[in-house]
């Protein structure tokens, strides 16, 4: 949301206090959003693959950088394999998740798969096991632990980064501070989107850099 903070001339000093607040609400701000879509996350940088074979069976396990279900079910076209036993998978978009065992038993696929991606910390991420069956049957247990432990190696080898989020704010200053403003901004790693001059006040849109560490 949007803050507006109004700084009268005569307090130049003023400036600093009120950038200050807005490097606090900034911070705060993207703390509070971590936990939804508009937050700071942390997601793979790259398509990763991890291999096993168990019991005969070979498990192969590919993540996925995804944003929404489209991308998601976009990701499993490409990496499906039809002639493969079962295509098993998860992804997770913020709070929004899905899974699907592809044949396998209730439970002891998609599950697992989505468990590791939840206990990974990394969001925005779709994760296809695709199993190829060598003859031994794993039990639900078996399947469970080679499902969601090809998941989670999988995971664990890929490179990550955390992704910032743009957040707007506003400022209304009178014309003439307009390059203390700039000036002090630009040191808090902060962009000017646009402005539009009101009476003697100019009204300038600042927003954060949208980086990744």
């Amino acid at each position: 949301m949007p803050v507006a903070v109004t700084i009268p001339s005569y307090h130049h000093h003023r400036i600093y206090a009120s950038l200050f607040a807005i490097a606090k609400f900034n911070k705060s701000t993207m703390a509070s959003s971590s936990n939804n879509n508009s937050g700071a996350f942390t997601t793979i940088k790259e398509r990763i693959t991890f291999e096993k074979d168990i019991k005969k069976s070979k498990f192969i396990a590919i993540a996925g950088s995804v944003s929404d279900d489209k991308s998601a079910m976009s990701f499993l076209s490409q990496v499906r394999d039809p002639k493969a036993t079962h295509n098993c998978w998860a992804y997770k978009v913020g709070d929004q998740y899905r899974s699907n065992d592809d044949g396998e038993p209730s439970g002891t696929a998609g599950k697992p798969i989505y468990s590791a991606i939840s206990s990974s910390g990394i969001d925005r991420v779709m994760v296809v096991v695709i199993r190829y069956f060598g003859g031994i049957k794993l039990g639900t247990g078996g399947l469970v632990r080679a499902y969601g432990g090809v998941a989670s190696e999988c995971l664990k080898n890929a490179p990550t980064c955390l992704v910032k989020t743009k957040v707007p704010m506003g400022v209304e200053v009178p014309f003439d501070l307009l390059g203390v403003l700039y000036h002090q901004v630009c040191s808090l790693h902060i962009y000017f989107h646009d402005s539009m001059i009101m009476n003697i006040l100019l009204i300038v849109s600042l927003g954060l850099d949208n980086r990744r560490d």
